[in-house]
């Protein structure tokens, strides 16, 4: 191999060091994927998914996560004659990365299954974000948003019409021009203001009629979002409150008439991770905009979008600590200290069979989540399951990846702490989706709400724990323990998080037990039954399968 690195130098030999991990296979080197693909429903896309996880694992495509990163975009609010245009410039990388995940089918293969009467689409979905996420997450912003906006459209069908077929088009166009000179587009979001944040209630920004108003029409915006994901795409979601109320409108960066829209970028956000994909504040200036749905109806609408985000979010995290655990399973693997492989050392073994746990663990949540999504058009029970779910999901799944990322990191020793490990990337990107469409708190009080508002989510939720009755006493008493908490409705905002944690361990134990391998099953739930929060990764208890565990790696 005449181009490799030279290992014999003049003062020393380099040894000891782990190979490069690629290329790589990102779905058929992943047994716990595969197998929860197959069993919810979207084996027919085998093939499919297998073709993108090799281009994920590919050395081309991981060094375009790299340089989308390194090279973070830069915004131009005017060109060099004064001209306003409001664009921002991302490094190359970023645009492949954009159009390999288009043409993959990231953000459209659920509807598009949906429409061609296939089942698995959003099964199929959700394992391409997962792997997504395991090169360069960054990404999977737009592709989140571009995805979950279909429901959202279709509150307004003339609306969605206009739109959905280049959304859902396997073509990437990051030109910044008119949406009907091209193949095919993305879509943002802005909702969240500087003074209110979360409670979008507080917003300011104001929605004037440009005629006779109503659902489909045109109005003027003006006011500011204080967050704009993805300010390139060729068109948002945005509230603003019309004379109904607060209202949903479709926010075009080009007017009908082919100008630019008064969308005016104010600054990036200089952020901890995410760095590859911008997220900016905004002006609308009188913003063209079309009401989605009903004046007033805003909330209700474009829950429909974050709906789907939050599912997205969860699966991004779960991606996360599957890329943390394969490099530091790699690393263990190769890297010899005192006379053994670290992979052969008694307390590694345990901490890496814990990381595999939670990996397991989070991987099989998402992807029964996303067969609920499959099923809930024609299936109440599946809808109501799916409501509660992905609140608990995207609480649980997010909150506990900047820990795991961090201890697959440590595995790594000074090696992980440097940028030159993918390790960094991880731990910096790891804390957003907790963050991202509600914080902890409020993805809390949003399942308090479900169980309050929407009895037959939590119907939903205890039958299919039931499912999991018979088959272990503990199991058996974190279901009945969950009912004696959720009985004593006054107790729960106060707990609201112990309950979020409990009826997501509880969840992930009934789906493990259902569908993982014996090792993993029991492993989860003796560590995880029970057991105080905040435990350290690595203390499993005594007696475990360890090397069943680690061998689903």
């Amino acid at each position: 191999m005449t181009d490799a690195p030279l290992s014999a130098l003049a003062t020393h030999e380099v040894i000891n060091q782990p190979p490069l991990l690629e290329p790589y296979n990102a779905f058929d080197s992943d047994p716990m994927l595969g197998a929860a693909v197959k069993r919810e429903g979207a084996g027919r896309a085998r093939d499919h998914l297998s073709a993108y996880g090799a281009r994920i694992g590919s050395p081309e495509v991981i060094q375009w996560g790299i340089e989308a990163n390194r090279y973070p975009p830069e915004l131009h609010t005017h060109d060099r004659f004064g001209h306003r245009i409001d664009e921002v410039v991302y490094h190359p990388s970023y645009h492949a990365l954009m159009a390999l995940s288009v043409e993959h089918q990231v953000p459209s293969i659920a509807w598009r299954a949906q429409t061609e009467c296939r089942t698995g689409g959003h099964v199929a979905h959700v394992a391409l974000s997962y792997m997504l996420a395991q090169t360069e997450a960054g990404h999977g912003c737009p592709m989140a948003m571009t995805y979950a906006v279909i429901p959202a459209l279709r509150c307004q069908p003339d609306v969605a019409a206009q739109w959905e077929d280049k959304l859902l088009a396997p073509h990437y166009d990051g030109r910044a021009v008119p949406a009907a000179q091209k193949a095919g587009v993305t879509m943002g979001m802005a909702m969240t203001e500087k003074q209110g944040g979360s409670d979008v209630r507080a917003n300011t920004t104001r929605a004037e009629p440009l005629g006779a108003g109503g659902p489909g029409q045109p109005y003027a915006l003006t006011g500011h979002k204080f967050f704009c994901s993805a300010p390139m795409s060729d068109a948002f979601l945005t509230l603003a409150y019309a004379k109904g109320g607060l209202s949903c409108f479709l926010v075009p960066r080009w007017r009908p008439d082919g100008t630019r829209n008064a969308i005016h970028l104010q600054r990036l956000k200089d952020k901890l991770g995410n760095r590859s994909n911008a997220s900016a504040e905004i002006e609308y200036a009188g913003a063209w905009a079309a009401l989605i749905g009903e004046e007033g109806r805003g909330v209700a609408n474009i829950l429909e979008m974050v709906h789907h985000t939050r599912l997205d979010a969860a699966t991004s995290s779960a991606g996360l600590m599957r890329q943390a655990l394969v490099q530091a399973a790699h690393h263990a693997r190769h890297r010899s200290a005192f006379q053994k492989r670290l992979i052969q050392q008694p307390l590694m073994r345990n901490v890496i069979a814990d990381l595999t746990l939670e990996s397991h663990a989070a991987v099989t949540l998402i992807l029964r989540l996303a067969r609920a999504f499959d099923e809930a058009p024609a299936d109440p029970a599946a809808r109501a399951f799916a409501r509660l779910a992905t609140a608990v999901a995207k609480y649980w799944v997010c909150k506990r990846t900047p820990n795991h990322v961090y201890e697959a990191m440590e595995c790594l020793g000074g090696s992980g702490y440097v940028e030159e490990s993918i390790l960094p990337r991880l731990y910096r990107e790891a804390p957003v989706n907790s963050i991202w469409e509600g914080s902890g708190n409020v993805i809390c009080l949003d399942i308090l709400r479900a169980l309050s508002r929407e009895p037959a989510t939590a119907e939903a939720f205890f039958a299919e724990l039931a499912g999991g009755r018979g088959g272990d006493r503990r199991v058996d008493a974190a279901i009945d323990a969950l009912g004696d908490r959720l009985a004593k409705p006054a107790a729960l905002e106060p707990q609201a998080r112990a309950l979020a944690e409990q009826m997501a361990l509880t969840l992930q134990a009934v789906l493990l037990m259902r569908g993982a391998p014996g090792p993993i099953a029991e492993g989860f739930i003796a560590s995880r039954l029970g057991a105080a929060g905040g435990r350290t990764y690595g203390a499993l208890p005594e007696g475990l399968d360890v090397a069943g565990i680690i061998e689903r790696i």
